[in-house]
């Protein structure tokens, strides 16, 4: 070998030594920096990756009537899915005797105890769990649908490792319809793993029935399985509260079938009944004749699906003659005996009032006027008082704002401003026509009449349970005098009037003593007036009131003169007279006189 070559020997040799001493270096570097300066970093990441966090999900609140008859609750299924890929060719489990040790299962093992668990047919259950054939295995296979806490737990147990839980909370209203527009119902949520509040209570109160989720950390080894000794983090979930609502359910049901029968009765575009307590303001009922189903939302039309005693505003007709009269002998301007002479026409200022009926001209107490319902007689009480002082009495009784019980869309009704009133609606206003109200707003009148003219803030929610048992109640009602103490009392006899001898006559109940008042407005729409509105709303026992039914019938079809809500209203009310063993009166009728002198008996 020549000098050169050997020179290029040696120099190749040296070259190769210093490149495996640089190695050598390199990786002696990354050992140091590995277990010494980067030791933490490095384990830290490790453990990262073992981690798992599972959500917790909190149990959604149910929704009680005020005897603790449940109308909404949850409960907990499960989808079971399953990875297929990195599959082993056994499994290790924790052994299910207790001791935190593990054992080794064949997959074979494995499906037998998962469709035992299922109660699925064990072939095809094994054709989801592993790849079959030169298949690709999925990332994702669905082995069950819903299925309930104990079967989930069950299947756990037998530890195929990559198999994993969703929870589908369903939603279910053991009572169907009861009370359905307002409970409301619920949708998926956006990961599909819990439901949320859509509609009625069910959305309004998402805040209270909700609860916080938990969370729980823990370590998994390679092929997925939880390891059994390591430390688990748990933040527990807090469970929704309950709602607990003022109604009960037994008289809502009575309500509801009496507003279904009406409607039938008349093909109506709706009827509603509200039944509520005089001197607290709850409501008991809320009856639409539209029934929701929670269980099945779609197949109701999407305007019914909330209450209409809530969202559909109307002009009341007679029974808004209430706030007026209440008004008139509130400021003394009128006595429920104050004589007036009342034709069947008459006109103030260019604009002619008349009564549906034509009649002859009577002598007539105030009381009458308002038993009898006549127009022109009402107009005749109400100009005692200025446009404005009857604006601010209407507006008293809670007309022009909307009810706030805890549901959605509650309507305002329209109640123009009195500088706004054209020449005709300033007495329109007077009998219950140019401007609209829903049927919770006339409740509420005639709750504040019945409680000695103290109006009381409607409520339907009574309280929140929480999780330990305890209740968080609301705030007390809010109360607002409307009229004076006497008046309300003198408001009460004219309203034993209108039953013992007006247009209530139907909505006598034997053994109790029942006022009320009678309404039949004309219904508007773009075209114009084209329809009727019927309603009543009384109250029972006079004596010492204790609850308030409104019956209202929207767009009855047939003739008009046909037209009643009295059964409506004395079957409710009777049956909840019956439900609180509200004793027959023992008092006689305190109704006025509905003309003046001996003879009460004239022709309408």
């Amino acid at each position: 070998m020549s000098s050169t070559a050997i020179d290029t020997a040696k120099k190749r040799m040296r070259l190769v030594l210093v490149l495996s001493v640089a190695l050598l270096l390199v990786i002696l570097g990354r050992l140091v920096w590995v277990q010494g300066i980067n030791s933490t970093s490095i384990a830290n990441a490790a453990q990262a990756s073992r981690e798992r966090v599972e959500t917790i999900a909190p149990n959604r609140g149910s929704i009680e009537d005020r005897n603790g008859t449940i109308l909404a609750a949850s409960v907990d299924r499960y989808d079971l899915v399953i990875d297929q890929r990195q599959q082993g060719e056994t499994i290790r489990r924790a052994k299910r005797d207790g001791t935190n040790t593990q054992e080794r299962i064949t997959w074979d093992q494995a499906i037998d105890e998962l469709a035992e668990a299922l109660e699925q047919d064990r072939d095809e259950l094994a054709m989801k769990v592993r790849p079959q054939g030169d298949a690709k295995p999925k990332g994702y296979v669905m082995l069950a649908k819903s299925v309930t806490p104990e079967v989930r737990n069950e299947v756990l147990e037998i530890g195929i490792p990559r198999l994993a839980s969703l929870l589908r909370s369903e939603r279910q209203y053991p009572q169907g319809v009861i009370a359905g527009p307002l409970l409301g119902f619920v949708r998926n949520s956006e990961d599909q793993t819990s439901v949320v509040g859509a509609e009625g209570l069910e959305l309004s109160q998402e805040e209270h029935l909700a609860g916080t989720e938990g969370s729980r950390k823990y370590e998994i080894s390679a092929d997925g399985v939880r390891i059994p000794v390591t430390e688990v983090e748990e933040t527990p979930a807090v469970d929704g509260q309950d709602v607990i609502l003022t109604i009960d359910s037994d008289i809502n049901y009575v309500a509801q079938r009496a507003a279904e029968k009406k409607q039938a009765q008349f093909n109506a575009e709706w009827v509603s009944v509200v039944v509520m307590e005089a001197k607290t303001g709850k409501i008991l009922a809320i009856g639409d004749s539209a029934e929701l189903d929670p269980n099945d939302p779609g197949a109701t039309d999407p305007e019914f699906r909330r209450s209409t005693s809530i969202t559909r505003a109307f002009e009341p007709g007679s029974t808004g003659k209430a706030p007026i009269f209440a008004a008139a002998i509130d400021q003394g301007g009128v006595g429920p005996l104050t004589e007036m002479r009342v034709p069947h026409k008459k006109t103030f200022t260019k604009e002619t009032i008349n009564d549906s009926l034509e009649h002859s001209t009577y002598d007539m107490t105030v009381a009458g006027i308002f038993a009898r319902s006549y127009n022109t007689g009402t107009v005749m009480v109400g100009n005692t008082m200025s446009k404005q002082t009857r604006y601010d009495y209407m507006r008293a009784f809670g007309l022009g704002t909307p009810i706030r019980v805890g549901l959605n869309g509650a309507s305002a009704g329209q109640l123009a401003a009195p500088e706004n009133w054209d020449r005709r609606q300033q007495y329109t206003t007077m009998f219950g026509q140019g401007y609209s109200q829903t049927v919770l707003h006339t409740a509420s009148i005639f709750q504040t009449l019945a409680n000695k003219g103290v109006r009381l803030s409607p409520s339907l929610i009574e309280g929140y349970r929480n999780e330990d048992g305890t209740m968080t109640e609301i705030p007390a009602p809010e109360k607002k005098r409307v009229v004076k103490k006497k008046t309300a009392a003198e408001m009460l006899k004219l309203m034993e009037s209108v039953v013992d001898s007006g247009t209530g006559y139907k909505e006598r109940i034997p053994g109790y003593r029942v006022g009320g008042k009678t309404g039949t407005g004309q219904a508007a729409s773009a075209k114009g007036y084209d329809g009727y509105t019927y309603s009543f709303a009384g109250v029972a026992p006079l004596e010492d009131p204790q609850f308030v039914v409104v019956a209202t019938m929207y767009r009855p079809k047939g003739d008009w003169k046909d037209f009643s809500v009295a059964d409506t209203f004395t079957d409710v009310m009777s049956h909840t007279l019956n439900t609180f063993n509200v004793p027959p009166s023992t008092t006689k009728s305190e109704a006025y006189d509905v003309f003046v002198g001996e003879d009460q008996k004239k022709s309408w």
